[in-house]
Formats: C-alpha cells, structure tokens, sequence
C-alpha cells in the first residue's frame, strides 16, 4: 500500500476514546519508541486525545505513565468536582481534572506542541465534528474528553463540546487529513459481547445491577464501537491491546492497561519495520 509513496514517509497516530481502557496507549507509543518508530504527528478523541496531548508536547511519555502507575482510588475520587447547582449541563465541572493535566501538558498553545497535533470533540448543538489544531492545549483536551452528560461541555470559541467519540472514536481519518501518509490507529474499544465484566476490584464478577454512571458511559462506548468497525478501514495499522477485563472507570488499573498496549504494540512492530523498509527500498 506504501511502496509508490517514496521519502514522503509520514507516520500518523489515531488514538481512541475509551477511559481508563484508553492508558493502554501509554503502552503502545512507549514500544514504538523502544522500536525507533517515528511519529510525525498525532491525533486523539477523548482518552486518546488526552495521552496524544501529553506526548505531542514534549515528545516524551515517563511522567503520564509513572502517574498512570501510581493511581489509586483515592486518588481518581479526588479528580472529581460534582456541581450540583448546574446539574442540569453535567455532573462534572472538569476544574479538577484540567488542575491535574495542567503540570503535564502544561500552559501552551498547540502550535507549540513538539509534535503536530489535533484533538477531536464534538458541537453539541451542530452535531458536527470539530477538530482542535489551534489554541489551548489544555482546554482541547478538556472539550474532547467531556463524556456527554457526565462532564459540563466546553466552552470553545463559542461552540459547545463534548467528547469527540460521539462521532469519532478512532480518528484514522483526521490524522490522513493531517498529511500522515501511513497511519497507525490505535483502538481499545472492545466487542461488547466479549467483555468480561468485573466487580471494582478488577477480579470478582459483580452479580449486582451497574450504578448510573457506569451504564451511561458502557452505553455510550457500545455505540461507539460500531463506529470504530469503520475507522479501522482508514488506517494502514490497526493496534487492538486486549484490555476486555478491565472497566471503562478502572483508572487505578494502569499497569495493566500499559502492559496491554505494549504487547498489542510490539506484535505489529515487524509489520510496521516491513513498511518503513519498503520505503526506503524504492
């Protein structure tokens, strides 16, 4: 497929929405590191959006991965900042959340990321596609992972966002539109017929009716992947971490979610060194 594109190489990286399913995507870009797999620039919708944010800004992934390492309940319940007297816009404000990002990704405008990027969210009112290429860094990963009804949408130039998977859970589309000649989707978004569903504890299977939220956001990834089946003709591709054991909300289970995404990662490595060889090889 890449073999008349000649020295115009470029690597895209699309990565998904999914939650806590979507650290798995630490995993996958520290084994394309480890693999001298260059990645000329990045594309993310919610999760994705977030990880792709927190790498295209200096290029480097250790302190998002020893912070996904090290999260504990008690450190996830902190992150949330209920306000109640707006209920009626989400349960969420998100301050917390964007206080937490902040020493990550830091205070920057996107055009100063190290590595071009784009965030995907979604207009509620419009119900279109909007892709973020331009301003705060911070604020367009804050707009694309506001699950609907659980986060306050954003407040972006006038239009109200929203998770951007509502449309787009796997942006293979947008990082080709970015110029990526090869394109490496990324998605962690499981058939939801082979999920293993698992109690809070990540090891008994709870036998008791899922609370509010977790049906809302288990529905809301339902639909959305049977728009990754179509994502995933886009791309050149496609990394699938097996983390079905693990719940959207199961942020405290990083480890396993990295390990994952470095595994799924590394077995395509040879497909994707096959590729760049075919390149250079015309």
């Amino acid at each position: 497929m890449l073999k008349n594109m000649g020295a115009n190489l470029k690597i895209g990286l699309a990565l998904g929405s999914g939650a806590a399913l979507g650290i798995a995507h630490v995993g996958v870009i520290k084994a394309l590191r480890e693999a001298d797999i260059p990645i000329d620039m990045i594309a993310g919708t919610s999760m994705g959006a977030l990880v792709g944010a927190c790498y295209a800004a200096d290029g480097e992934i250790e302190d998002l991965e020893e912070l996904a390492r090290t999260a504990n309940l008690r450190k996830i319940t902190h992150l949330l900042d209920p306000k109640f007297t707006i209920i009626r816009a989400g349960f969420l404000h998100g301050k917390r959340v964007e206080g937490f990002l902040k020493p990550i990704i830091g205070d920057r405008d996107i055009n100063q990321c190290k590595i071009p990027y784009a965030a995907v969210a979604t207009d509620i009112r419009s119900g279109s596609q909007v892709i973020l290429t331009r301003g705060s860094l911070l604020k367009a990963v804050r707009a694309s992972i506001s699950i609907p009804v659980v986060f306050v949408p954003v407040n972006y130039d006038g239009r109200y966002l929203v998770d951007g998977g509502v449309l787009n859970p796997v942006p293979a589309d947008v990082v080709k539109s970015m110029g990526a000649t090869c394109v490496i989707a990324v998605n962690v978004l499981t058939n939801p017929r082979k999920r293993v569903h698992l109690g809070l504890t990540g090891n008994t299977k709870s036998r008791r009716a899922p609370g509010m939220m977790n049906t809302l956001i288990q529905s809301i990834y339902m639909m959305e992947y049977e728009m990754v089946l179509a994502s995933i003709l886009k791309a050149d591709i496609m990394i699938e971490p097996d983390v079905s054991n693990i719940e959207v909300y199961e942020f405290h289970r990083g480890p396993e979610a990295i390990e994952a995404g470095y595994k799924a990662a590394v077995a395509v490595i040879p497909e994707i060194k096959k590729l760049l060889s075919g390149e250079q090889a015309v």
